[in-house]
């Protein structure tokens, strides 16, 4: 089902939009009901990918997450990119699905001097469901959450570090029943949807029009796992500065964890160490795991230290003694060689004994003669 509402204040531009990219939205709430052309279909849209964040290209660029938009082929994913604002100060609201009477429309993401809700949808990388997090406008700079954000090489001078907490855990893309985030605007939000807005720019425009072309974006080819999740530039699609999603075939496995990437461990994700292997920590690195995921922002904790498990040696096992395949011959005695003759010698005669010296006179004794 699709029903399309041009309204008057932007419907010139609008119409051209929808040209450009057949996704725009149906109003839930007053925040996109100045500038949207409507779209709602009955499928609920996929989970959202998981993941990194491209490094920022140069320093006034703000963070757009990625979404599934939706055409005549079904949906397709739009790639999180780094975007220029229009005009200095104002931040970017997210769009995002809402379920409202029996279909699911989208609210069209925009620009505005306060960040506006976004159906509580965790978009990650300081977009938790509720503001943003991850930077603010400072006498006319913007400046960057060092705890959320990518630099890469870049240099920035307007940084600062605030550790982000968010509970919503989740991928879920839409908002409302049958599965989706039930939350609700506040009433901060509610007044921030009565500010005027901006819609998005002509290279936002190009950029969902090149998802659209691209059938490599299509859930239905890649099952949630786009080989384009983020760029760097909008409406680059090749180069150094694309991220593929974490799950899609042919990606590296995850190497270091990305700021604004949630807390959890995906299922069947071995978190213990290697037998022997020390979990070190240098101080100031982040501590938790997947790349756009729409999760909880790292909080690092400097000096931080994790000791390796005790490592435990395995059992011995002997291996089974293996009988020889041919069986050895049978023991066969040597014959037995004949005893030499013996032949006997004769005995020699003893020799002769010497007879015994008679013994002396004792000395000094007179001799005696007959008279």
């Amino acid at each position: 089902m699709r029903t399309f509402r041009f309204l008057p204040a932007y419907a010139p531009a609008f119409a051209a939009a929808l040209l450009a990219a057949p996704m725009m939205a149906t109003p839930l709430h007053t925040a996109s009901a100045q500038f949207s052309v409507g779209l709602s279909i009955t499928v609920a849209p996929p989970e959202l990918p998981v993941y990194e964040q491209p490094p920022l290209p140069a320093p006034g660029y703000l963070w757009t997450p990625g979404y599934w938009a939706y055409g005549d082929a079904g949906y397709y994913w739009v790639p999180g990119t780094w975007v220029e604002p229009p005009a200095v100060g104002l931040l970017w609201t997210p769009g995002y699905w809402g379920w409202n009477d029996g279909v699911y429309a989208f609210n069209a993401g925009y620009w505005g001097p306060h960040v506006g809700f976004y159906g509580g949808i965790n978009y990650g990388f300081g977009y938790g469901g509720f503001g943003y997090e991850g930077g603010e406008w400072r006498n006319g700079a913007f400046a960057y959450n060092a705890a959320v954000n990518r630099f890469g090489n870049v240099h920035v001078t307007n940084v600062y570090t605030r550790n982000v907490t968010v509970n919503n855990v989740t991928h879920v893309s839409f908002n409302g029943p049958h599965g989706g985030v039930s939350a609700r605007p506040t009433a901060q939000e509610a007044a921030f949807a009565r500010e005027p807005h901006t819609p998005p720019t002509a290279i936002q425009t190009q950029h969902v029009h090149l998802a659209a072309q691209n059938k490599a974006l299509l859930a239905s080819a890649n099952h949630g796992n786009p080989p384009i999740a983020a760029t760097a530039r909008p409406a680059v699609f090749s180069g150094p500065g694309v991220v593929p999603a974490r799950g899609h075939p042919g990606t590296a496995p995850a190497a270091a964890p990305r700021p604004g990437a949630a807390m959890a461990p995906r299922p069947g994700s071995a978190m213990a160490p290697r037998p022997g292997t020390a979990m070190t920590a240098h101080p100031g690195t982040a501590t938790a795991p997947h790349p756009g995921y729409a999760g909880a922002p790292h909080t690092a904790y400097p000096g931080a230290l994790h000791t390796s498990a005790p490592t435990t040696r395995p059992a011995y096992h002997p291996a089974p003694h293996v009988a020889s395949a041919a069986p050895r011959p049978a023991y066969t005695p040597h014959p037995a060689v004949e005893p030499r003759p013996v032949v006997a010698h004769p005995v020699a005669p003893p020799h002769p004994v010497a007879p015994p010296r008679p013994a002396p006179h004792p000395a000094g004794a007179p001799e005696k003669h007959p008279g």
